[in-house]
């Protein structure tokens, strides 16, 4: 026979895990420094500059 769960209690502790999931995302995405943030935006805006140079025009072909 299986087990016997609470659905009440089950249903709290996947919010609670739910929950946690989300802090901890917020904690990566908004618990920087503001050097890490400026660091991050210049390695963005160095690469997107790199691929918009290797990028070929429609009018070439």
């Amino acid at each position: 026979m299986g087990e016997i769960v609470n659905l009440r209690q089950a249903r709290k502790e996947r919010d609670r895990r739910e929950k946690e999931r989300r802090a901890e995302e917020n904690r990566a995405a908004f618990g920087r420094t503001k050097a890490e943030k400026r660091t991050t935006e210049a390695g963005k805006k160095r690469e997107d500059k790199k691929l918009d140079g290797h990028r070929l025009d429609p009018e070439e072909r």
